[in-house]
């Protein structure tokens, strides 16, 4: 699948995507100052499957219905933070379909 993360998305990740998805990030498309709405057209257009992002709101600031982009969520925005959930965050990416949105939860 093609993955766009969103500019809170920590880089490191890709490490453990890059086998089975193609990543790239919204700042190498020059997306980084796109609202959240933006962003998600631009992704769309751009063929982009899933965005994963740090924003636990953008359920609350986007309108989701009708979108084509799967959305992952993750719980928490460091690296060493996720780094540990990283089984929950490739099944949330790899069982992702258009449309679908996925919180994945990382506590402590």
């Amino acid at each position: 699948m093609l993955v766009l993360f969103d500019n809170g998305t920590p880089r490191t990740l890709a490490r453990h995507l890059i086998e089975h998805h193609t990543v790239t990030e919204a700042r190498s498309r020059g997306w980084d100052r796109l609202d959240n709405g933006a962003l998600l057209d631009e992704a769309e257009a751009a063929g982009f499957e899933v965005l994963i992002t740090t924003d636990k709101n953008l359920t609350f600031q986007q309108n989701l219905t009708g979108r084509k982009i799967a959305i992952v969520v993750l719980g928490k925005g460091r690296w060493s933070l996720i780094k540990p959930h990283m089984a929950q965050v490739v099944s949330a990416v790899d069982a992702a379909t258009p449309g679908s949105f996925t919180e994945v939860e990382m506590p402590g």
